[in-house]
């Protein structure tokens, strides 16, 4: 009886914390539900970084679920005043989409901008290249003696395969 009883204490002591990180709340209606479930989806985690609050489990993501649910149930605060709230205490880092101002161009158009200028650096390279080997003093063009040569050549009677 010792031998199954101290094993089965032990997984159900080493999944306690599994369960303690599933959230239950209750909402009375399924589209505040809906709406909980994507205002925790469009937060970023303070400390993950690349998840958002709904995903992570970091204590500070638990906190951040339970002081949404706080905010929506007991004060009936907006999306835009929870995110407010939010933005307010952790800075813009804590949405997934920040908004375009002055700190934030290079961030939405960085990226434009670069690809806009490796285009034209291509563009360039291309244009430069057919440039030079099209030009009257490519490397590619041959020499008067060369030129002579290969006329010899070219005019020089075939031979029949025949023998």
């Amino acid at each position: 009886m010792r031998k199954i009883l101290l094993p089965l204490l032990c997984s159900l002591w080493l999944s306690a914390p599994a369960m303690a990180a599933i959230d239950t709340y209750e909402f009375e209606t399924q589209a505040e539900q809906d709406r909980y479930r994507k205002l925790i989806e469009e937060l970023r985690c303070p400390k993950c970084q690349n998840q958002n609050i709904a995903d992570s489990n970091a204590p500070i993501s638990l906190d951040l679920r339970e002081e949404t649910f706080r905010m929506m149930t007991e004060e009936k605060m907006t999306d835009e005043q929870i995110v407010d709230f939010l933005v307010e205490r952790y800075g813009d880092f804590v949405r997934y989409k920040p908004p375009v101002d002055k700190r934030t161009l290079v961030l939405w158009y960085g990226p434009f901008a670069l690809l806009g200028f490796g285009f034209l650096m291509l563009v360039i390279i291309v244009v430069r290249r057919r440039k030079d080997s099209h030009g009257p003093d490519s490397k590619a063009s041959l020499s008067g003696d060369e030129q002579q040569r290969l006329n010899e050549l070219l005019n020089q009677p075939r031979e029949s395969a025949d023998k």
